[in-house]
């Protein structure tokens, strides 16, 4: 069975920097489309980055420059490189991702890791 960890999540002060991982297992044969998607309280989930099979990404404009997305196809693993937090990045990210495994092509979601952004 297709499962997604997310780690790195914590507090930190504004302008600080973390780094999330996401670790694929359970019989991954590929990882299309990976995403991070964020959701705060009383909000709705949103997308913050998406990495493709080839590497393409895509930020929203209100990470655009401070968020970096990347993955190591040979780990499975999907990572989120957060610069430059502001307390408005206060939320759980989630990681997602569109993977072929051993029940065939599915959408997978890992349970979230909390980032804090405050002083």
């Amino acid at each position: 069975q297709v499962q997604l960890v997310e780690s790195g999540g914590g507090l930190v002060q504004p302008g600080g920097s973390l780094r999330l991982s996401c670790d694929a297992s359970g019989g991954i044969r590929v990882m299309y489309f990976m995403d991070w998607f964020r959701q705060a309280p009383g909000a709705q989930r949103e997308l913050v980055a998406r990495i493709a099979a080839s590497g393409r990404t895509e930020y929203p404009d209100s990470v655009k420059g401070r968020f970096t997305i990347s993955r190591d196809n040979a780990k499975n693993t999907v990572y989120l490189q957060m610069n430059n937090l502001k307390p408005e990045d206060t939320a759980v990210y989630y990681c997602h991702g569109d993977i072929l495994g051993p029940g065939g092509k599915n959408d997978y979601w890992g349970q979230g890791t909390q980032v804090t952004v405050s002083p």
